[in-house]
């Protein structure tokens, strides 16, 4: 694994004491002079908390505009690299605490994840995690089922390098399945509870795969 450089901890030093400080100032333009008894520290601090995540969000995604998420190798003191660590430390500070609290419901998780960047087509719903969620491309009527992972990312020693997962619609991602980076799942595919889907592997439609490593058990009618 890579170590975050001090540029890369002071930008984000500078974007998230940014954020802190204009949720500070909205919470109290929005709720400072409302009469809320005692409840006012309450839902002050609340504000505050709920406008981070929204200012976060909005910063996270103007500088992956600038600096975005790239497929492939990342060489090492490379921009692409920069700008990972930077995508890094908004997850691991910000947003991994979201998406594993499993405290959020699964109609709100769609909406974060749209806006970190998934592509979710129509009715698609993960109870699972997706990491690196700019380099996940889900189509319609599929589920993610629930502490699943969607992993865009190989970190293998000092390796480093992202692809993208596509998966179609009609697609279902059994309770704790592993989907790992550069696969790319087909319209009305299944994936057992508990599968781990390798780098690279490219499912039929159709088709149902399970086990450790993941392989094809059996291809479903079409009708």
């Amino acid at each position: 694994m890579r170590k975050i450089g001090i540029a890369e901890i002071l930008v984000f030093s500078i974007l998230f004491v940014a954020v802190i400080g204009l949720a500070t100032a909205s919470s109290y333009l929005l709720f400072g002079r409302m009469p809320l008894g005692e409840f006012r520290g309450i839902i002050l601090i609340a504000g505050v908390i709920v406008l981070i995540y929204a200012y976060a969000l909005i910063a996270y995604r103007l500088f992956m505009f600038f600096i975005p998420l790239r497929e492939g190798e990342i060489a090492e003191k490379s921009r692409d690299e920069f700008g990972y660590h930077i995508h890094l430390l908004f997850n691991l500070i910000l947003f991994y605490s979201l998406m594993r609290s499993g405290a959020i419901p699964v109609p709100l998780m769609r909406l974060i994840y749209l806006a970190l960047g998934a592509r979710l087509g129509a009715n698609t719903y993960s109870s699972g995690i997706i990491f690196d969620p700019l380099l996940v491309d889900i189509g319609a009527n599929s589920i993610v089922g629930q502490f699943a992972l969607l992993v865009p990312h190989v970190i293998e020693g000092k390796r480093l390098a992202h692809y993208k997962i596509s998966i179609g619609d009609n697609v279902t991602i059994g309770a704790h399945a592993v989907v790992l980076a550069d696969v790319s799942i087909k319209d009305n595919a299944i994936i057992a509870i508990g599968a781990v889907v390798c780098k690279g592997t490219k499912i039929g439609p159709n088709e149902v795969w399970g086990g450790i490593p993941a392989r094809l058990l059996y291809t479903k009618s079409s009708d």
